[in-house]
């Protein structure tokens, strides 16, 4: 059984995010990246970064459709490397501003009123839990994922595909969706034609997917959104496998593990803060 200290925190520069080479430098809007954050050393560097754009978001100076500039733009306005901008660029993620595309490029989201679900005192436990194995869940089915778009059958891609079309169907009519998340992922293993991949996923079975361990994802999503955001993570994780492209399907995954533990940690957090300001 994994054990982890509750008051660790979850955010280690793990993501692979790559906007592409889609968006130029020059077509960047170049007034809101003049100022360049203070430079501190660590996990600061990608919190200054995280704040700036967060404000600028927030200030309208990047409205909601817009697209952020490439990595590597944002790496030379603001002085700092492409992995404190992949960890900033994630941490944008879970908490809703923006939404990265693949091969695209990252866009501003619209203004979300609900906001981050919120964790009670009796979820803090198991979400440490949850976030050791969503840290075991990057490293395996990153890898799992790239494999599957190199052996990938024609039959396995339309086995992902039933699997994202019922788990779609069933966010629009409110019904269980757990299941249909599961299987996507465990044909995702089972098509790396490694057995050892698929043993692991059937092992840990449903208690991969957090919202069947953390309630206050459930109690937040009563509208769908949290599963409208996880569907379209899962859709281009699919597109990257059916065009046979390892480099983007370990990207997009990546992404899609990534997001759910930042937006758990974070909540967490939250929640330890709240905890010892009301002890």
């Amino acid at each position: 059984m994994l054990s982890y200290n509750c008051r660790k925190h979850y955010d280690a520069p793990m993501s692979t995010l790559s906007n592409g080479p889609s968006a130029t430098p020059e077509a960047a809007p170049a007034a809101p990246f003049a100022a360049a954050v203070p430079r501190r050393r660590g996990r600061g560097l990608a919190h200054g970064l995280v704040d700036d754009l967060s404000e600028k978001i927030r200030s309208q100076q990047l409205r909601t459709g817009d697209k952020l500039p490439t990595e590597s733009a944002i790496m030379q306005a603001y002085g700092v490397s492409r992995t404190v901008v992949r960890e900033a660029l994630s941490k944008l993620q879970a908490s809703g501003l923006v939404e990265t595309h693949h091969g695209v490029g990252t866009f501003v989201l619209p203004p979300r009123a609900a906001g981050m679900f919120r964790l009670e005192g009796a979820d803090i436990a198991t979400t440490v839990d949850v976030l050791a194995v969503l840290e075991l869940r990057i490293s395996l089915e990153t890898e799992s994922a790239g494999l599957a778009a190199l052996r990938r059958t024609d039959a396995q891609l339309q086995g992902l595909r039933a699997a994202l079309d019922a788990f779609e169907a069933n966010v629009a009519a409110g019904g269980d969706t757990v299941a249909h998340d599961f299987s996507f992922h465990l044909q995702i293993a089972q098509a790396t034609g490694n057995p050892y991949f698929a043993d692991i996923m059937g092992h840990l079975g449903t208690t991969l997917i957090p919202r069947t361990r953390v309630s206050a994802i459930r109690n937040h999503d009563r509208r769908g959104e949290y599963l409208v955001r996880v569907n379209r993570e899962h859709e281009e994780i699919y597109a990257a496998i059916a065009r046979r492209d390892p480099d983007s399907a370990r990207a997009a995954m990546r992404i899609h593990l990534t997001n759910s533990r930042e937006r758990l940690r974070l909540a967490q957090e939250a929640a330890q803060r709240s905890a010892g300001t009301t002890g």
